[in-house]
C-alpha cells in the first residue's frame, strides 16, 4: 500500500482533513478521490494504491461532517460548500505538482459532488470517473422528506459488496457514521440533484461510469438518467455495469476487473 500523509485545510464550514498518497516525483496525473456519504477518504487506500502504481499522486478529503473533518456528523447543509472544499483540495494538489493533469474519481455521494465540480470547473479536469453516482433520479430523498421523522435505519453493510469482509470492516470502522440520515443533508441532496440535472453536460470532458447491476443503495436506472444528462457529444466515454455487483464496486469480489477498467480508461485519456 502507498504511504499516506495528512493535510488540514480551512474549509467552507471548518477544518477539512485531506489524505495524500504520494506518487512518483513526476506523476503523470493528480487523482482527487471524492468519498461517499457517511464514510471517509481512508476507505480508499486500495483505490489510491492502484492509482499510485500507475503513476498518479492521489488526494482525498474527508468532507465536512465526515471522517476527521470538522462539523456535526453527516450534516451537509449545502453541497456547493463541499464542492468549494474540493476546489481547495485541487489547489493544494496543483501547488505540489504544477502543470500536471487532474482526474476526479467520485463514488456515490462523491459522484454527485464530482459531477457538480465538473460542471463548474471542468476546464481544469482531464477526466471524470463516477462510481455508483448519486445523480439523475435518486428517489431516496423524496421518500425520506415525505416522512414526519427520518427513520433510524443505517446503511446495510450487505448492500456494499458481496465480500462479507467489506461489510464487517465498515461496521467496525469508528470513522463511519452508523446512525440515521439527517434532514438538512437529505434536503441538500434533493437540491443538488436538481441543480446537477439542470446544470448542463460536460462537453468534451472524458467520462467513465462504473456501476454494480445489483446496487440497491443507488439503483442503476436512476444514475443512468443522470449520466445521459452529463454526457457531452464528442468526448471519450466508457461505462462498465458489473453483473451481480453491489454498491461499492471498488470493494467488490470482482474489483480486479474494476481496477483494470479504470486504468485502461485513464491510459486512453492520456494517450490522446
Amino acid at each position: 500500500m502507498a504511504d499516506a500523509r495528512e493535510h488540514v485545510l480551512d474549509g467552507s464550514r471548518g477544518s477539512i482533513v485531506v489524505r495524500e498518497w504520494p506518487g512518483p516525483d513526476r506523476p503523470r496525473c493528480l487523482a482527487l478521490v471524492i468519498h461517499g456519504y457517511g464514510e471517509h477518504a481512508g476507505r480508499y487506500d486500495e483505490v489510491a494504491d492502484v492509482l499510485v502504481r500507475h503513476g498518479a499522486a492521489v488526494f482525498g478529503p474527508d468532507h465536512v461532517g465526515h471522517g476527521r473533518s470538522a462539523g456535526e456528523r453527516v450534516v451537509i447543509e449545502d453541497f456547493e460548500d463541499v464542492v468549494a472544499d474540493v476546489h481547495a483540495v485541487a489547489a493544494l494538489a496543483r501547488a505540489a505538482h504544477p502543470d500536471v493533469p487532474v482526474v476526479m474519481v467520485g463514488h456515490s455521494m462523491g459522484g454527485l459532488i464530482a459531477a457538480r465540480y465538473a460542471q463548474l470547473h471542468g476546464d481544469g479536469l482531464a477526466a471524470l470517473v463516477l462510481s455508483g453516482p448519486v445523480i439523475g433520479d435518486w428517489e431516496l430523498p423524496r421518500r425520506l422528506l415525505a416522512l414526519d421523522e427520518i427513520p433510524d435505519t443505517p446503511i446495510s453493510p450487505a448492500a456494499l459488496s458481496r465480500d462479507p469482509g467489506v461489510g464487517a470492516a465498515y461496521v467496525a470502522d469508528p470513522l463511519v457514521w452508523h446512525g440515521p440520515m439527517k434532514r438538512p443533508t437529505v434536503e441538500a441532496f434533493a437540491r443538488m440533484l436538481d441543480t446537477v440535472s439542470k446544470g448542463g453536460d460536460l462537453g468534451d470532458l472524458p467520462l467513465l461510469w462504473l456501476h454494480g447491476a445489483d446496487d440497491r443503495l443507488v439503483p442503476l436506472a436512476g444514475s443512468r438518467a443522470g449520466i445521459e444528462e452529463l454526457r457531452g457529444g464528442e468526448a471519450l466515454h466508457a461505462q462498465h455495469i458489473y453483473p451481480k455487483a453491489r454498491h461499492e464496486v471498488f470493494n467488490e469480489t470482482n474489483k480486479a476487473d474494476v481496477f483494470a477498467d479504470l486504468v485502461h480508461f485513464l491510459d486512453a485519456v492520456f494517450a490522446h
